[in-house]
C-alpha cells in the first residue's frame, strides 16, 4: 500500500513500492487517500509513469495514521465519499479501479453489504472485502458468511479476504461462500507457496533447505530493487524481518 499524499509529493520510497518486476505477469498497485482530488491525480501518475494492470483503493486499512487522515477504515464511515473516491479515480484511469474495504468502522454498524450493490455503478471493477471490522484489526476469526451475504447482492466481482492458509480453505470459500476468488494475506506471507497449492489443489511441506532458498532469493530481489547501497540494505533487511515475523509460523505438517 502506498499513501497518495506522499506519491504525491513526490517521495522516493514510496514511488519504489509501485515499481513492477520483470517476474510479475500481472501486476496491480494499491493506494491511500481520502478525496477524491488526491486519489485521482495519484492515478494519472500512476498511468503516466508505471506499468499497471489495475489500480487498487485502499478503504480498508485500521492503523491510526492512515484513518486520522480520512483514508483506510475511515471511508467506511462516509460511504458517499467513498462513491466520490471511485467515481474520480474512474473517471481518469486508463487501468480498471478495484477497491478494498472491511464490513464496517465498527461492529455496531456492519455497512459493506448496503454499499455493494452500488459499486458497479461507481465504475469499479471489483470489490475486495475483508471479513472483520475495523474495530477487530486482525484479530478473531473472519466473517466469512457475511462476504457470502455481501456477495449476494455485488453486481460485479467480489473477493473475499480472511484466514486463507490452505487450498482448503480457498475452495471453500469459492465453493461454499460463493465469491469470484480470495485474497491471500497473511497466508502468502506465512506460505509463499501457497499460491502453488492453491493452483494444484494440494498439500505441500517443502524442505528447511529450500524455505532457505526462499529467504535468499527474497534478499537478491530486494538489494536488486531497492539497491545495494546503504539505504538499499537497511530497507532490505527491515522488510525481510518483518517478513520473517510471519514465516516462523510455519508448521510443517508431517
Amino acid at each position: 500500500m502506498a499513501l497518495a499524499t506522499n506519491l504525491l509529493q513526490g517521495q522516493p520510497g514510496e514511488w519504489a513500492l509501485l515499481r513492477r518486476h520483470k517476474s510479475e505477469d500481472l501486476f496491480g498497485v494499491q493506494i491511500a487517500g481520502g478525496f477524491p482530488d488526491i486519489v485521482a491525480r495519484c492515478c494519472q501518475l500512476i498511468d503516466e509513469y508505471c506499468e499497471v494492470d489495475f489500480i487498487d483503493i485502499n478503504m480498508g486499512c485500521p492503523i491510526d495514521s492512515v484513518c486520522d487522515k480520512g483514508g483506510g477504515s475511515m471511508m467506511l464511515e462516509r460511504p458517499k465519499r467513498m462513491e466520490q473516491v471511485v467515481r474520480a479515480a474512474n473517471a481518469v484511469a486508463a487501468a480498471p479501479i478495484t477497491f478494498k474495504t472491511r464490513m464496517a468502522f465498527s461492529e455496531k454498524n456492519r455497512v459493506a453489504h448496503t454499499i455493494a450493490p452500488y459499486v458497479g455503478g461507481w465504475g469499479a471493477a471489483a470489490m475486495t472485502l475483508h471479513g472483520r471490522t475495523r474495530a477487530q484489526r486482525y484479530r478473531s476469526v473472519a466473517d466469512w458468511e457475511y462476504i457470502k451475504q455481501t456477495k449476494e447482492v455485488c453486481p460485479i466481482q467480489l473477493i473475499g479476504n480472511g484466514d486463507v492458509y490452505s487450498y482448503h480453505d480457498y475452495y471453500e470459500h469459492i465453493d461454499t461462500h460463493g465469491v469470484d476468488t480470495c485474497m491471500l494475506a497473511r497466508g502468502a506471507l506465512i506460505k509463499p507457496w501457497l499460491f502453488t497449492e492453491i493452483k494444484e489443489r494440494r498439500d505441500w511441506d517443502i524442505s528447511s533447505g529450500e524455505r532457505f532458498d526462499i529467504l535468499k532469493q527474497f534478499a537478491s530481489f530486494g538489494l536488486e530493487h531497492w539497491g545495494s547501497d546503504d539505504v538499499g540494505v537497511e530497507q532490505t533487511r527491515s522488510y525481510l524481518l518483518e517478513w520473517l515475523s510471519f514465516t516462523y509460523r510455519y508448521t510443517p505438517r508431517s
